[in-house]
């Protein structure tokens, strides 16, 4: 029993390894490989040259060490185009041309040239282990029988530079496996985010010649965390490597699977396209049972590794927002619309649109604006601004986009307030929750608002629900330290996530905006009993509410019966330019005093 579990552990071993592409780099597998045969070719030559009566035919040696330095011309040349099987080729090509002119030589040169079976050990730093077992192998048997056959040695020759060629090796290996194993992960033997990084890196750099480039993965195993909740961490270990071991088992010996961190798994698939990658994952979710959120995207030519991973890394976190346990996909070839959203972007060509938010009284009156973004294809119909966010979030544009809609409302509001001396009006922007959970993220608000010169307690940001229940740590820490600024933050679209009484407790929260369904219950003067409870349950926390949708005057009235005090709808405008804005605040100061409250 114990030597049939140490057989399956040697299996296990050597069949990660093979699937361990080593720490060989193109560029640099291809200088050293290129400048070993040129300076065995020129030492063939010398010594040839020396030593005239050493050999029976010099003509051989001579064009063996000329297509020796050919071989190394061409690998220098071509470089990162040098692909692994081509550097096993050479390899053994090598060791080839070693024993032949070995075999034509006798004596000290035979000798001589033996040494340079030395350069075979130097192939393996390159490589996983099994395979420099190979090379040494190979090189060690055709040097002792290479030696053995001129006759001119002792037999036991062979067996010297036999010897120390495996010893450099040995080393040489061992040198290898230490750098290798900084790049490999302890729990499963996959290569971590370190060596997954520079496999990527090594085939984008191929494809930047061949134009057929990778296709990426990034999944989160959504079990893990609850698994080392509940059981631990050997528990959520043993998880991820019955995963992994699942997978590897149905994935392409060129593909490489790696763990970038306790969750996190990779897979780079070269030559593959994004749709292709997509379909892999449909494959993968049938050898497992776990649920797991991925997301997809491919090279395009041109990139470096940096784009392919933000774009997968954005999909994956479309998936896990979405609902988990499904696959998105962020294509690297932009769509028309996301084309003509990109060059909207760059020439400053959407609209920004400001609904008011009134203070209920008699009469109402603007107290801020709610800023709604508009843009108007050149091809196809105006989009709203759900629309618009969709099209931004699916191909990598949401940044340029917030950025865009935050700086462009911050001046406008400048501009109204400047109308207006005395009298503050609150302003507020849509956050993308993509955006949101980014590193960074407060302070490119903060640098925003000092650029524009819009007051840090005039800024409202609004989030929905399930955009805090998503990367909830991220999330939340990114809105304190936005109130630490001054800013306010509001929840949008109250009661239709995953609220409850604990989480508005702890929720780093100023202002709750009411989704209109609950204020389109409203059918006859009576107040709904939800509603009341939500203006309770406001009133229990200290927290202002902003009702949205409203729209016919006799909602208006039931609201101001209950008490809440901030609206806003079509009842009262719709979306507005910030001319009309103005015309509007200054209508009602003109008809009832100041327009603006506090």
């Amino acid at each position: 029993m114990f030597e049939v579990g140490r057989v399956s552990a040697v299996r296990a071993a050597i069949t990660r390894a093979q699937k361990w592409p080593g720490i060989a780099q193109p560029a640099l597998w291809a200088r050293t490989a290129g400048s070993s045969f040129v300076f065995g070719g020129v030492l063939v030559a010398l010594i040839t040259a020396m030593t005239p009566t050493s050999f029976e035919h010099a003509v051989v040696q001579y064009a063996n060490a000329t297509a020796a330095m050919a071989i190394g011309i061409a690998v220098l040349l071509t470089g990162r185009r040098v692909t692994l099987v081509q550097f096993h080729l050479l390899v053994v090509t090598a060791i080839l041309q070693i024993t032949l002119s070995v075999t034509f030589a006798t004596g000290a040169a035979a000798v001589s040239f033996a040494t340079l079976y030395v350069f075979v050990g130097c192939a393996a730093f390159f490589v996983a282990w099994p395979t420099a077992v190979l090379y040494l192998g190979l090189a060690m048997l055709c040097s002792t029988t290479a030696l053995a056959v001129t006759g001119s040695v002792p037999w036991w020759t062979g067996l010297v530079t036999a010897a120390t060629t495996a010893a450099v090796g040995v080393i040489i290996l061992a040198l290898g496996q230490v750098v290798a194993k900084a790049e490999l992960d302890e729990v499963t033997g996959l290569p971590n985010r370190r060596g997954f990084d520079r496999i990527l890196s090594a085939e984008v750099s191929r494809a930047s010649w061949e134009k057929t480039g990778p296709a990426v993965v990034l999944i989160c195993v959504d079990a893990r965390a609850a698994v080392q909740q509940e059981f631990g961490d050997r528990a959520a270990d043993a998880l991820m490597q019955q995963l992994t071991s699942a997978w590897l088992g149905v994935l392409d010996p060129g593909h490489v699977l790696a763990r970038r961190s306790d969750g996190e798994l990779a897979l780079m698939l070269p030559a593959t396209t994004e749709h292709d990658a997509f379909a892999l994952t449909l494959r993968l979710r049938q050898e497992c049972t776990r649920e797991f959120s991925a997301g997809v995207s491919a090279w395009a030519a041109g990139e470096s590794p940096t784009p392919v991973l933000e774009r997968a890394d954005a999909a994956l976190r479309r998936a896990r927002s979405t609902g988990r346990n499904r696959t998105m996909l962020e294509s690297s070839e932009l769509p028309p619309l996301a084309v003509q959203l990109r060059e909207a972007l760059a020439a400053e060509d959407i609209r920004v649109c400001y609904q008011p938010v009134m203070r209920l009284g008699d009469p109402d009156v603007v107290m801020g604006v709610e800023a709604l973004l508009r843009w108007s294809p050149a091809l196809g119909p105006d989009l709203n601004a759900g629309e618009v966010i969709r099209v931004a979030e699916d191909h990598d544009l949401i940044a340029a986009l917030d950025q865009f809609v935050l700086r462009r409302a911050c001046l406008d509001a400048c501009w109204v307030q400047g109308r207006f001396p005395g009298l503050p009006l609150m302003l507020s922007v849509n956050v993308s929750g993509l955006e949101l959970v980014k590193r960074g993220y407060a302070a490119r608000v903060v640098d925003t608002l000092r650029a524009t010169g819009w007051p840090a307690d005039q800024l409202v940001l609004e989030v929905t629900e399930t955009v805090l229940d998503v990367d909830r740590p991220s999330s939340i820490n990114a809105l304190h330290e936005l109130r630490r600024h001054g800013i306010r933050v509001a929840i949008d679209d109250f009661g239709t996530g995953y609220s409850s009484l604990s989480r508005l407790h702890t929720l780093p929260t100023d202002l709750l905006k009411l989704d209109g369904s609950f204020v389109s219950s409203i059918i006859s003067p009576s107040a709904p009993r939800l509603l009341q409870a939500v203006a309770g349950l406001a009133n229990a926390l200290h927290l202002p509410i902003v009702v949205e949708g409203v729209e016919t005057a006799r909602q208006a009235a039931v609201l101001r019966e209950m008490g809440f005090t901030m609206a806003q709808g079509y009842l009262f405008s719709r979306p507005q330019s910030r001319e009309d804005v103005v015309e509007m605040i200054r209508h009602q100061a003109t008809a009832s005093g100041p327009a603006l409250g506090g």
